[in-house]
């Protein structure tokens, strides 16, 4: 038994971070979707980034939690929402510093470079290609979907898009990933 009331299910959706004590609200936000958002960050990103973006995610929501409108939308799109801005954030702040990169050498391991390139290539090709030719919106919109489990509404909260956006990007999404494999 515990000292501390069950919080009801529509508290733990759309908590409200004004009252007495945020800290336990955000407490019990973290407890409950902490592992779901590292999990779709892991799919996104790989597990040495997935767990500094939920850390981020988490405290940028602490920080902005009075910016958070529990009218607008469940939490878990609103911290979607933030994990999401990030890793677009981290994605972009690595391409730039990969193209800063000088070229390698190209004798220097280029074996060990080509066998690396072949076992990633055979792992991740039936997806990997159809996923990067997405625009970025589209392929989030897909991804939280499917790797998150986020519903339509959901996603349309996290992105702060309209509802029908999301089903129409959705919907082109699966007819450009259709016909990719079928010429596959």
């Amino acid at each position: 038994m515990t000292d501390e009331p069950a919080e009801p299910p529509a508290r733990l959706d759309r908590p409200d971070f004004g009252g007495p004590d945020p800290g336990h609200a955000f407490g019990l936000l973290f407890d409950r979707h902490a592992a779901p958002l590292r999990h779709y960050l892991v799919r996104r990103i790989g597990e040495a980034v997935a767990d500094d973006l939920v850390s981020e995610t988490f405290l940028i929501a602490w920080n902005q939690r009075h910016r958070y409108d529990p009218a607008r939308a469940a939490v878990r799109s609103w911290l979607y929402g933030i994990a999401t801005n990030l890793l677009r954030r981290h994605v972009r702040d690595e391409v730039r510093a990969l193209r800063a990169q000088p070229a390698p050498d190209p004798v220097d391991g280029h074996a060990v470079r080509v066998a690396e390139q072949v076992d990633a290539q055979t792992a991740a090709r039936q997806l990997a290609g159809p996923l990067a030719a997405l625009a970025p919106g589209d392929r989030d919109v897909l991804l939280l979907i499917a790797w998150a489990g986020l519903d339509t509404t959901e996603v349309a909260e996290a992105l702060d898009i309209p509802a029908g956006t999301v089903r129409s990007r959705l919907h082109r999404v699966r007819r450009q990933l259709r016909k990719e494999a079928a010429r596959g």
